[in-house]
């Protein structure tokens, strides 16, 4: 029997680069090797997203982009997690187990803080109960399934140990109940730069958007920050903003060409960015069209959750009945 392997795409706007080669591709990659499991956490959404008709088309959104970048859901389990009610009493359970003073190091809640401190604020201004419990409702949705393997980002890596940590602490009371998962890292795609060398993040709006019109991928491409050096000087590879994404998309014989041509002197830069866009296009777009046919026909996408649902709750109910017995609230 496979072990399983879970992933979540919270619904927070469109997809860029960044997203896909740190965390989408490899996530769906891993369903070669392992039952897969992916889902759209709306409940995390709650943290920040207080308009309801807003929520439920970013969930749409998070649910095309899986589909479109080609998750077959014959294949794989897709699910919306507030359809999974075991999620959130496992989440009680869990809390009744979690140290505060773990969820006071969680680098979200720290960031917060020390932003507020910074701007003599009272240091938990605008900081409510969802944001910092966040790792725990993360806890349960990986915990709730028997998660062998959990794909993250480096920024979430620090969520997963605490999960780690909540679980170890309840099998130390229980016995084995829960799976203690691992973490899979890529880490030649931890940091993606955005186009002014920052790590690609829509809060410092410099991303490449995957699903957006053609020309809406162009014009952050051709903004992307370079050096001043001209064509034929030689120039580092390693060091240009520009290769730092195309040699995730060209074949390895172009990635080492133009590698030679970067240290030999000879590439002009506007050159590099037309051809990195022509690779995004020829790479996403057949899949823009299948993204946009999804959205364009929502109740394709509410039938795919909805049988999700039925496959994720079949997997998660012997384990929460597991729980249940453990804590003495069902024998």
């Amino acid at each position: 029997m496979k072990q399983i392997t879970l992933t979540g795409l919270k619904p927070t706007g469109a997809p860029h680069i960044g997203n896909y080669l740190g965390m989408l591709k490899p996530s769906l990659e891993l369903a070669e090797k392992y039952q897969a499991l992916y889902f759209i956490p709306d409940y995390h959404a709650l943290t920040t997203v207080r308009d309801g008709k807003e929520l439920a088309n970013l969930t749409y959104q998070a649910t095309a982009t899986w589909i479109a970048l080609g998750l077959n859901p014959d294949e794989v389990i897709i699910y919306r997690q507030s359809d999974i009610p075991e999620v959130f009493e496992l989440a009680w359970v869990l809390s009744c187990f979690t140290a505060k003073g773990l969820l006071n190091r969680s680098h979200a809640y720290k960031a917060i803080v020390d932003d507020n401190i910074a701007a003599g604020r009272e240091d938990d201004k605008n900081i409510n109960i969802g944001l910092f419990t966040y790792p725990v409702l993360m806890a349960a949705d990986i915990l709730l399934f028997g998660t062998h393997v959990v794909p993250v980002g480096l920024d979430q890596q620090q969520h997963l140990e605490i999960t780690r940590d909540v679980a170890l602490t309840f099998n130390n009371t229980y016995g084995n109940v829960l799976t203690i998962p691992e973490a899979v890292i890529r880490k030649e795609v931890m940091t993606i730069p955005g186009i002014d060398g920052r790590k690609m993040s829509k809060s410092y709006n410099n991303v490449i958007p995957i699903f957006a019109p053609s020309n809406e991928v162009l014009k952050p491409v051709k903004r992307i920050v370079t050096d001043s050096l001209r064509p034929e000087e030689p120039k580092d590879p390693e060091a240009c903003n520009i290769f730092a994404i195309y040699r995730h998309f060209a074949d390895a014989d172009a990635v080492a060409a133009k590698r030679n041509l970067y240290l030999e002197g000879g590439l002009a830069y506007g050159a590099m960015k037309q051809e990195l866009f022509e690779l995004l296009e020829s790479t996403f777009a057949t899949k823009r069209d299948r993204y946009n046919d999804l959205m364009n026909n929502t109740h394709e996408l509410d039938k795919i959750l909805e049988q999700g649902a039925e496959k994720a709750r079949a997997i998660a109910a012997p384990i929460m009945a597991k729980v249940r017995k453990a804590v003495g609230v069902s024998i």
